[in-house]
């Protein structure tokens, strides 16, 4: 027999508010269940109607080897005394990524995995500062929580925007993503820059569910932008370490840059980005054209 489809509403966090660390296992339990079905996984599918996408309870439970009593109280939010091994067979009868499988056991296991927020600003190593200003030919900045804008290089800005020009509170790739319609005109795909940075943000969300921070970052987001709350609905999360970002930059037009993230040994809530072009390309052209203007570049940045 179908299960009924869940209709209960789910609590919303308020500005400052901690998340729901309950309402949130549940709902991502219930995402990544209804995305599969019986065929990904090797399960006959008998064409009878389902009242709900994806895979059922008792399939996901048989999967994983647990009583569907077990998962349903963990599906509802309850982890307590849920085992690693356990965690584990669901992970992999959900085919959870390894972000995904991370974020589980956060939700999961909050005593054992749950860090606490610093009431303090995220601080900058001074040698890491150092290094950004010697990065001339390149755009390079550290994000910490939050997606925050911690320190940034004069060619991050020439390409990005003079981030000092901004209140310290709006440097935040959040904010500026779906808040600041220039920035849906700099990415040529801002649909998934927008993605990317929901994904870390639940990242972080389920590291720090107790962050009045980010919980009102999320709760100001969701007010302001329908496209925030779209995205943050689908309880995705990922790290994208490296990829490729085409940008339309206002001064020299289109820009092909790859990136590399990484993480600081030291402090892995901050990340050092690095945006390059192709050798002999019209990217980097485009950069080095950048570069000679100096200051002038940032006037017809995003923040400008």
């Amino acid at each position: 027999m179908d299960e009924q489809p869940d209709t209960e509403p789910r609590p919303a966090a308020g500005a400052g508010a901690p998340l729901d660390r309950r309402a949130e296992l549940s709902e991502f339990l219930r995402s990544r269940r209804a995305r599969l079905k019986p065929e990904d996984v090797g399960l006959p599918d008998f064409g009878r109607h389902r009242r709900v996408p994806g895979l059922r309870r008792e399939e996901l439970a048989q999967l994983a080897g647990v009583s569907v009593a077990y998962y349903t109280r963990l599906e509802q939010g309850n982890g307590r005394n849920v085992s690693a091994e356990v965690l584990d067979s669901i992970a992999r009868a959900l085919r959870l990524s390894d972000a995904e499988h991370a974020h589980l056991t956060h939700l999961a296991k909050p005593k054992q995995h749950k860090k606490k927020p610093s009431a303090r600003a995220q601080q900058v190593r001074g040698s890491l500062r150092q290094l950004l200003d010697t990065m001339d030919g390149v755009p390079a900045y550290l994000v910490g929580r939050r997606s925050e804008i911690l320190a940034w290089n004069r060619m991050a800005a020439a390409v990005f925007g003079d981030w000092g020009e901004l209140p310290q509170a709006e440097r935040n790739w959040a904010r500026m993503v779906f808040l600041r319609p220039a920035y849906r005109d700099l990415f040529a795909d801002w649909e998934q820059k927008a993605i990317d940075i929901v994904c870390q943000l639940r990242m972080d969300a389920g590291c720090y569910p107790d962050d009045p921070r980010l919980s009102a970052l999320v709760g100001e987001l969701s007010v302001k932008s329908e496209d925030f709350r779209r995205l943050w609905a689908t309880h995705d999360v990922r790290e994208k370490s490296h990829g490729l970002k085409q940008l339309h930059h206002p001064l020299v037009g289109p820009l092909q840059l790859y990136f590399e993230s990484f993480r600081l040994p030291d402090d892995p809530d901050q990340a050092l980005v690095v945006y390059h072009a192709e050798a002999h390309s019209a990217s980097g052209d485009a950069l080095r054209l950048l570069a000679s203007w100096g200051t002038d570049a940032t006037t017809a940045a995003p923040t400008a």
